[in-house]
């Protein structure tokens, strides 16, 4: 067995076969001298074996614990988490978590056991992928090694890592400075709409991230956009209308401007709606093009947001004040 907890890799790459193994209808006692002798790596529970298919597991304290005349079949767990050897290592690592389970059943196509994987095993494919999604989420890595040389590479290096990703940032707030420009006669009515321009970007980029964490968490556990899409779009215009309506009375008790206040108001509800609605569709498009959906919540979604953003506020604003 070739042990790799590379993110993408098959959970058969981390099996251990040699588990101790019993047969249904057997006594505990009779499992206890059995293992008497037998050395398992790491063996977090006992095989129960129907022929070649697994009965059910039965957990090493059970085994210890209880008198000798119980049998497997009173103590084991029948329904264990299952997994075909080909399924990905962080897909099998979550059914584990669901399940509140400390191993998964490894099986071929037919159904045929093959091993367990340690917990300890479990863990790691866990840690290897929440560093790769550090990396991911900063916009300019993809895999966990490249995450831990780019810790200790050349200055060079870490020029060519960040700069594309900051120049393509670059290029929307250059877009942006443009957008506004284009608003000029609106803002110079009453300048007080621009103090609020930066506040409602921000929040249509903290509503837009939350649901980018939890589409791309989502497509790395084989959950679709489909599954998601309706309620996330839901709770994204639910989001904007509860920031739309504590904000509002605070703008109106403030400035005493009821113009500026729908303004803020619609501008909120409408940016946290679509921001939600980039944040589903760019993971889903990367991912169908080819490329690392997870890409979608780098900087590239933050400069779509934005922009979105700004002339959402702007247009509603020219709507509203006029």
């Amino acid at each position: 067995m070739s042990e790799s907890t590379t993110p993408g890799g098959g959970i058969g790459d981390l099996v251990v076969e040699d588990v101790p193994r019993a047969t249904t209808g057997t006594t505990l006692g009779e499992v206890r001298s059995l293992l008497l002798g037998h050395r398992s790596v790491n063996a977090p529970a006992v095989a129960v074996m129907d022929g070649d298919r697994l009965a059910g597991l039965l957990a090493i304290e059970d085994l210890l614990s209880a008198p000798d005349a119980e049998r497997t079949d009173d103590l084991m767990d029948p329904d264990p988490p299952r997994a075909q050897s080909l399924l990905d290592q962080e897909v099998a690592a979550w059914q584990v978590v669901s399940a509140n389970e400390h191993t998964v059943v490894v099986e071929d196509r037919d159904g045929r056991f093959i091993g367990l994987v340690p917990p300890y095993r479990l863990l790691g494919v866990v840690a290897a992928e929440h560093e790769e999604d550090l990396a991911r989420l900063g916009g300019f890595l993809h895999d966990t090694s490249e995450a831990r040389r780019a810790s200790r590479e050349a200055v060079a290096r870490r020029l060519i890592h960040r700069l594309p990703w900051l120049i393509v940032g670059l290029v929307g707030a250059l877009l942006s400075a443009v957008i506004v420009a284009g608003y000029e006669r609106t803002l110079t009515r009453n300048v007080a709409l621009a103090f609020f321009l930066p506040g409602i970007v921000y929040m249509a980029d903290a509503v837009g991230t939350q649901t980018e964490t939890l589409v791309i968490r989502g497509l790395s556990l084989g959950v679709s956009i489909r599954e998601i899409v309706r309620r996330e779009l839901l709770t994204g215009v639910l989001i904007g209308a509860s920031l739309a309506l504590a904000i509002v009375p605070v703008v109106l008790w403030w400035w005493g401007d009821g113009e500026i206040a729908v303004t803020v108001g619609l501008s909120l509800l409408a940016a946290s709606s679509v921001a939600s609605v980039v944040a589903m569709a760019l993971p889903s498009f990367l991912g169908r093009v080819g490329v690392d959906p997870a890409f979608g919540s780098g900087p590239l979604a933050t400069l779509i947001q934005d922009l979105l953003s700004i002339v959402i506020y702007l247009a509603i604003a020219e709507a509203v004040v006029g």
